[in-house]
Formats: C-alpha cells, sequence, structure tokens
C-alpha cells in the first residue's frame, strides 16, 4: 500500500513538471469567430489615415519618440499599440487593421476610419467627420459581403474635439447653451450610427468620453495646476450620459432588426488611474510623458521642439497630452474585452461578438450600472507598492 502511495505522489511530480514544461497556452482569438473590426473616429482609434491627409510631409507620429515602445514610429498616436490594436489581437486579426486611406492595403479583417483632430460636427481641416468617414465605409463596403458586416464589430470614439473646440471658442456660454451644443453633438452622432446601421452595421462598441478637463492639455491650456479644468469634465459628463439610452433605443427599435451594442466607461476607467494611480502602476497620471510646458502637453515628435522625453513611458498614464501610453491603452483594451457590468454594459466586446448575429438583446444599458457621475476613490486603495 506504500508503494502505491509513493507511485501516486511521484507520478504528481511528473504530471506538475510536464505542466511546466509544456504550458497549456490559450490564445486570445479562442472560440471567437473571424470576424471583421471596423473602427471609427479621432486619434485615439487613428491606424495612420493622418499621415495621408496631412500636409505636412512629416507629421509628428510617424517619428521617434511615438511608437517608443515597439520602436516602430507608424502614424499612431502612441509610443507603441492604440486600444484597437490590442482588440485585433484578442480577435486573432493579424497585424491588426490598417488605415483606409492607404492605398492596396488589406481589409479582408477590417479597416480603421478613425483620423486625428475629426469631430462630430463642423468641417475639420485635413481630417474627417464622422460622416465623411460613414461615407468612407460606404465606398469600401463592397469589400464585404452584407452577412460578414452583420456579424462584424464597429468601434466609435470620437467628440474630444468638438468640446475642446467649443470651450475654446465659448468660454463663457452659460448652462442652457452648453446643453444645447450637447445636443447637437450627440443628435449628429445618433445620425451617424443609424447611418452605419443602414449599410448593414449590427454590432456597436461605443467608448464613452474621457474626462477632457484631465487631459495633460487642458490643464496646461488652462492652468489648473494639479487639478482638472471642471467645466470640459462636466461637458463629457452631459454628452456621456446620451449615450446608453441612445443605443437603447435603437436595440428596442423594430426599425433596424438584431442591433446590438456595448458601452465602455472610459471616462471612470480614467478617473480610476488619475485617483489612485499607484494602484494600477502608474507614478504620474497629471501629465505626460513627452512634450513641453507645464504638463509636457505639447509638442512631442515636432522637430522644430525641444519636447521632453520621460525615462519611463510605462510608468504614465499620458504619453502626449492628449493619448494614453501603450501600457494604459492595452489595459483599456482588456477591460473593454473581458471587464464586468461596472464596466462595459450590457456586454462586453467578447460577448458581442459571440452574441447570436440578428437576434435582439435581452440586456440594455442601465444608469445604475455604468457610471456617468464621478465617483470617489474606494477605501480599500493599496498605494504602498512601486510602479514598473
Amino acid at each position: 500500500m506504500a508503494n502505491n502511495h509513493s507511485f501516486v505522489r511521484i507520478l504528481g511530480v511528473l504530471l506538475v513538471l510536464a505542466m511546466y514544461n509544456h504550458p497549456i497556452i490559450v490564445y486570445a482569438g479562442e472560440g471567437v469567430p473571424n470576424v471583421a473590426l471596423f473602427t471609427f473616429g479621432d486619434s485615439y482609434y487613428d491606424a495612420g489615415n493622418k499621415v495621408f491627409l496631412s500636409e505636412e510631409k512629416n507629421p509628428a507620429q510617424t517619428f521617434w519618440p511615438y511608437g517608443k515602445s515597439r520602436d516602430d514610429p507608424n502614424g499612431k498616436f502612441s509610443d507603441g499599440h492604440i486600444i484597437p490594436d490590442f482588440i485585433a489581437d484578442f480577435m486573432s486579426i493579424p497585424h491588426g487593421v490598417p488605415p483606409a486611406l492607404k492605398p492596396d492595403a488589406n481589409v479582408t479583417r477590417g479597416v480603421s476610419f478613425a483620423v486625428a483632430d475629426a469631430s462630430i460636427l463642423g468641417s475639420p481641416a485635413e481630417s474627417m467627420t464622422l460622416s465623411q468617414q460613414v461615407a468612407t465605409f460606404e465606398t469600401m463596403k463592397s469589400n464585404w459581403t452584407s452577412d460578414y458586416i452583420k456579424k462584424s464589430l464597429f468601434m466609435i470614439y470620437i467628440g474630444t474635439e468638438d468640446y475642446l473646440n467649443y470651450v475654446q471658442k465659448h468660454p463663457g456660454a452659460d448652462a442652457t447653451k452648453q446643453q444645447a451644443f450637447v445636443t447637437s453633438v450627440t443628435s449628429q452622432l445618433k445620425t451617424d450610427i443609424k447611418s452605419l446601421a443602414n449599410l448593414g452595421a449590427r454590432k456597436f462598441v461605443v467608448q464613452l468620453l474621457a474626462p477632457l478637463g484631465c487631459l495633460p492639455i487642458a490643464r496646461q491650456d488652462y492652468k489648473t495646476g494639479n487639478d482638472c479644468y471642471e467645466l470640459l469634465n462636466d461637458l463629457a459628463k452631459q454628452h456621456n450620459e446620451k449615450i446608453g439610452p441612445m443605443l437603447n433605443d435603437f436595440a428596442k427599435s423594430t426599425d433596424i432588426d438584431g442591433f446590438q451594442f456595448s458601452v465602455f466607461d472610459f471616462y471612470d476607467a480614467i478617473i480610476r488611474r488619475i485617483e489612485r494611480h499607484l494602484n494600477f502602476r502608474f507614478y504620474v497620471s497629471d501629465r505626460s510623458c513627452c512634450g513641453v510646458g507645464t504638463h509636457n502637453a505639447y509638442g512631442c515628435g515636432k522637430a522644430n521642439v525641444h519636447s521632453k522625453l520621460c525615462d519611463y513611458q510605462r510608468s504614465y498614464l499620458f504619453f502626449d497630452g492628449r493619448h494614453n501610453s501603450e501600457k494604459a491603452q492595452e489595459e483599456f483594451a482588456n477591460l473593454l474585452y473581458a471587464a464586468n457590468l461596472n464596466v462595459i454594459q450590457p456586454l462586453n466586446v467578447r460577448e458581442l461578438i459571440v452574441y447570436p448575429s440578428g437576434e435582439r438583446m435581452r440586456e440594455f444599458w442601465e444608469p445604475t450600472k455604468i457610471s456617468i457621475r464621478r465617483r470617489p476613490p474606494q477605501d480599500d486603495s493599496y498605494t504602498g507598492f512601486s510602479t514598473y
């Protein structure tokens, strides 16, 4: 009997050693259908389209230190990957999705229509409104079957330029005028989403606006020091609180069969990382890694600007005055893809992709499950560890 026990112990040790030598690998895209990823919006999602629209021969985002973390400055406003790159990895899309304006791009598994400086309203210089991006998708629609488009993912992040420009031009606008502007922005956003739905899109991911007054560029422009510029934050919150109900209406409507969606609470994700930055292993959360000025918010990558560059970009929440570091973008992508209802709802991105195409949603966005108001930090914060 003792010999049997010894044999079992030895066998157990051998199995453990075998697991260490041949670990079980779970691939990111396992169980996820091979559908496409289409992205729309501004510089947060721009895969390089701005390069093709810029009159500047050598735009800053095509030069180091952009791409610093991967030694690959390629037109993205980051030290490395951006959120859609990580989502594409999770969906097993090789090499991510290319910019729509790149000649001869392989668009089999999707494409990025997002452009830096894009807005919902107006006519931005050397960029495109969301409506123009949708129109570009329409011209390329023949590259995919209707059924494939119906099953594919449409991600949207836009609105930053609208509100930054509005506050700059109307610093003394009263509450009524602010509300009217937010209504005009979100009404046009609703029109653009419906246009995409009319072109066959059915699975939407809308990322709520960041706390715009906490961007290093806003702190620097409005000289708020360590504080955020609350007027911009208030506009972002007013915008954000309209998104969930808008998408609920689409999903419940009989006009668009099988409309499905996810809403990512980007506002709260940023606030958490600002107020409890050490918990997320960010050493600096109020200024950027690259740039000049009180918050290093301007000039990153520009040849004629002697911008500062931090030693270790992974310890910064922001890489430049408006955009997050690659490390932060990876965290957000993971939240989008697999987080719980307190972060993204009514479905996370993985659940949305595998949700049966054409079916009506059984759950909807609820304000009690997703934050549209700033929450105070939790009492159980641990800030004693060092960043990496």
